[in-house]
């Protein structure tokens, strides 16, 4: 066990840096300043309690005394909260009283040792069930990401575990407690690692679902048939999708109707946000070069169809037509005459 404890410490390490620095090339998605500075302070929270189970490994340092350990565990559930929120709420508003979920980093260096630390885990336990209730009120738009569901209910199991170990820390000695959470932390940055790997998209997925949730009606006085040819032009003649440039706002202004409305006319008539609308435009257009065009490149293709990187083609190609590009022009190659 201590053997995988620190090789979770080392991969937690590792992760956090990527997750850093991914977020901040992220320049093409534009991001809530709070949110991404909560993810910040989310990951730097994680990477403190790694560091002190480190020590404790190598030194025997005693972190379930130390206030700044204590300190990081009551600064991860109240960063994740704020993250999370801009994600899974629509039209989130800051208001003064949201400093009262800082109120317990000063005061638990001063509670006792044996209230401490399952203090922590009581108070996790709070913003588990805002979780929960927040995700419950997108079920009805589950259908658009189901796969990156999945991949979310694994983080919230792995959530449950740590909140559990932290309720029965009392019961186990304190190496097998830094052991069991070291593991742990590790399993969730894998976990976000692979789910960023694979649904590259997952945060614009699901704040359009979450605006689709959340939204009123914005086409009560628009021509949807209409429209909707003018989308079906747009998309057939004129391959707007083919620009890497292209976003939500741009293809709205091509149809001379808010991002509002272009959101929930796509929303409403395909029942999918607009990021995978776009994503599937391009893989059917990817679909038929990689056959018609045999001597064309994999990654040159996925460039023509509009994906900025190949990174971003191979998912989403992998996410919409299951297998890899190359191995879908295999299957579809036409046979020599």
């Amino acid at each position: 066990m201590q053997i995988a404890a620190l090789l979770s410490i080392g991969f937690s390490f590792g992760a956090a840096l990527l997750l850093v620095a991914g977020n901040l090339l992220q320049s093409r998605e534009p991001w809530f300043w709070p949110s991404r500075c909560a993810g910040f302070v989310l990951i730097a929270g994680l990477a403190v309690i790694q560091a002190a189970h480190l020590t404790w490994m190598i030194q025997g340092y005693d972190v379930l005394h130390s206030a700044v350990y204590w300190v990081a565990l009551y600064l991860v559930a109240p960063s994740f909260y704020f993250f999370s929120r801009h994600l899974l709420k629509a039209d989130v508003q800051y208001r003064w009283r949201d400093l009262l979920h800082a109120a317990p980093l000063p005061l638990c260096p001063l509670l006792p040792q044996p209230l401490a630390v399952p203090g922590a885990f009581l108070l996790g336990s709070a913003y588990l069930i805002w979780l929960v209730h927040a995700v419950y009120r997108l079920r009805a738009e589950r259908q658009r990401f189901r796969l990156e569901l999945v991949a979310l209910g694994t983080l919230f199991a792995i959530a449950v575990a740590v909140l559990l170990l932290g309720f029965i820390w009392p019961l186990l000695a304190a190496a097998d407690f830094i052991r069991a959470y070291s593991i742990l932390v590790g399993l969730a940055f894998f976990a976000v690692t692979l789910t960023l790997l694979r649904f590259p998209a997952i945060t614009a997925d699901v704040a359009e679902a979450v605006q689709a949730a959340y939204a009123e009606s914005t086409l009560k006085n628009v021509d949807k048939l209409k429209k909707l040819a003018e989308l079906e032009r747009l998309m057939r003649q004129d391959k707007l999708y083919r620009l890497d440039t292209l976003n939500l706002a741009l293809l709205a202004e091509q149809l001379a109707l808010s991002q509002h409305q272009l959101s929930e006319l796509i929303n409403t008539e395909f029942r999918q946000g607009f990021s995978r609308y776009i994503r599937e435009q391009r893989i059917e257009d990817a679909k038929k070069l990689l056959v018609t065009e045999p001597e064309a490149s994999v990654l040159s293709i996925g460039l023509t169809v509009g994906f900025s990187t190949q990174s971003n083609f191979y998912a989403a190609f992998r996410e919409i037509v299951g297998i890899a590009p190359g191995q879908y022009r295999k299957l579809h190659a036409t046979p020599p005459s």
